[in-house]
């Protein structure tokens, strides 16, 4: 039968056919993607994109909200229940804008923060210098040791008392392993400096309670609703409810209009799953398939940064097999695995080609693998960049991935 958007556009209606036939057929292991369940993507997909609800639940500037007030109580009511938290606005569009938010509601232009490097695992809005954060404010940056990879909290302290920033950023985008958040918190009282936290990548494993809560030490807590959370690709921020007027204020008339009625659904659907004890089942699982294909990659030679992992994810450094990050991740995905390269701490190597590449377990998790599972990806992913130059050995791993990965489907898709 033909669909409105096939008859409409047979163009974009053949793009996402072949998306969806990449996403089935292969194995995805970025660390910052996942699938949704059906019920999310319905949600995403309603009618409800139509409607335009500028301002908040009861305050709107337009007419016939009622029905979208109800949806976005239930996602910030539940978002506070999954985490404990005292107001939630759900309403960023992105985890970049959910710490814009917080930057322009307790920041002035030039104001000093302290947030960890991206080149040691930080986030783009964490005062790249190409960023708006970089190019707003004078951040200075944290990294980790050069021995074990591990964040340094002497150093952290040191910089903070130097420097007295008026707001410290904890969280990162490529850190394998937990984050002490109340030793951030300790630094940040000291100093006099509020905290941040930005858990948008292992927000999952909190909700699960397999890492330690941000929300119970941290001024602001932002995140994405995707990643490990396994919700629509969004953001939201957590906070205090002192904070929660200024905070409302800066999302919106501050730097958004209308959110984004269909995407706030989505989250209020992702929240309620994350509420269910399978999520907590699910957020086990995330971690040790994780620790699982590190020690499978360890075994086989490949050399990982701080040496394993404590989430989702793990930074492999493929120069130790000769190769480059840009090379192991046009190779793997040849043979029907995705990754993304990734520059290592103390890189020496463009972030465009760098000396790794980021590996992630919570899309492979969602689809039901386990810990035996992740042994035989951990077996593909060396033996092709082992051969790299041999079409005939990535042709055949690329075979064996298609029917191995047909015994899982793909929630909301298969």
């Amino acid at each position: 039968m033909t669909t409105s958007l096939q008859h409409a556009d047979p163009d974009v209606f053949a793009c996402i056919q072949n998306e969806r036939t990449r996403q089935v057929d292969g194995l995805e292991l970025i660390a910052s993607e996942n699938y949704t369940s059906a019920a999310v993507i319905e949600a995403a997909g309603t009618v409800l994109t139509n409607k335009y609800a500028e301002g908040y639940p009861g305050r709107r500037y337009y007419g016939g909200c009622e029905h979208i007030d109800v949806i976005e109580s239930l996602a910030r009511d539940r978002a506070c229940q999954l985490f404990g938290a005292e107001h939630a606005n759900v309403q960023p569009h992105s985890g970049s804008q959910a710490n814009m938010a917080v930057y322009l509601t307790v920041l002035e232009p030039g104001d000093a923060f302290l947030a960890m490097d991206l080149a040691h695992g930080g986030h783009l809005t964490h005062g790249m210098h190409l960023n708006f954060s970089g190019q707003l404010y004078n951040v200075v940056h944290y990294g980790v040791n050069e021995t074990d990879h591990r964040i340094n909290f002497d150093h952290v302290a040191s910089l903070a008392r130097e420097h007295k920033p008026k707001l410290i950023v904890a969280g990162a985008s490529a850190y394998p392993r937990e984050i002490n958040h109340p030793k951030f918190a300790e630094i940040a009282n000291e100093v006099g400096a509020l905290l941040m936290v930005d858990m948008a990548h292992y927000a999952g494993l909190v909700a699960g309670g397999i890492h330690n809560n941000p929300v119970e030490v941290a001024d602001y807590v932002t995140s994405t609703s995707h990643k490990t959370l396994r919700g629509p690709r969004s953001g939201f921020i957590l906070t205090k409810k002192d904070n929660a007027r200024a905070l409302d204020r800066t999302i919106f008339p501050g730097i958004q209009g209308g959110p984004l009625c269909h995407i706030v659904a989505g989250k209020a659907v992702c929240f309620r799953e994350a509420l269910q004890p399978e999520f907590k089942v699910y957020a086990q699982q995330i971690v040790a398939n994780a620790k699982t294909l590190a020690d499978t990659l360890i075994a086989g030679g490949i050399k990982l940064a701080s040496g394993g992992t404590d989430n989702h994810l793990m930074l492999a450094d493929v120069t130790a097999i000769g190769l480059t990050g840009k090379i192991a991740e046009e190779s793997l995905d040849r043979a029907g695995i995705t990754v993304n390269k990734n520059m290592i701490p103390y890189d020496q190597r463009k972030p465009l080609d760098p000396s790794g590449i980021r590996i992630g377990t919570a899309a492979l998790t969602t689809r039901g693998m386990q810990e035996d599972d992740m042994k035989k990806v951990g077996g593909w992913i060396l033996g092709v960049l082992r051969a790299v130059d041999d079409a005939a050995v990535v042709s055949r791993v690329r075979g064996e991935i298609r029917e191995f990965a047909g015994g899982f489907p793909v929630p909301g898709i298969d």
